[in-house]
């Protein structure tokens, strides 16, 4: 069974960065496309859709709303995604979980239900 483990959140100002890490236990992309997703859940409201990356070209997506803060990369530690978050506002506070899906399309990644190997995530808080 694939495991996904988050670490990095915490509670931060407003303002502060974050580098959030995500290792999984087993990648395999030789023959299917590999997507690793962050996604946050807020207090109270649905989950949402953060940024993507591709395994094997490095594309990522991000989502509109979080594009001029947030980045996804691949690290040089083995399996392991991050995802980088700047100038950290109030609104951001939420649970962040990263996924896995293989074999979707760039469209596909997404939404989140297309993903179904998932982390337990980790809570981000950030306090004005």
């Amino acid at each position: 069974q694939v495991q996904l483990v988050e670490s990095g959140g915490g509670l931060v100002q407003a303002g502060s960065s974050l580098r959030l890490s995500c290792v999984v236990s087993e990648l395999t992309c030789n023959l299917y496309d590999c997507y690793m997703a962050w996604l946050r859940q807020a207090p109270g409201q649905e989950r949402e859709f953060v940024a993507t990356i591709n395994w094997k070209t490095g594309t990522a997506r991000r989502a509109a709303a979080v594009q001029d803060r947030f980045s996804i990369f691949r690290g040089s530690a083995k399996n392991t995604v991050y995802l980088q978050i700047n100038s950290l506002e109030p609104r951001d506070t939420a649970i962040y979980s990263c996924a896995l899906a293989y074999g979707i399309t760039t469209m596909q990644a997404t939404d989140d239900h297309w993903y179904n190997h998932w982390g337990q995530g980790t809570q981000v808080t950030v306090s004005s």
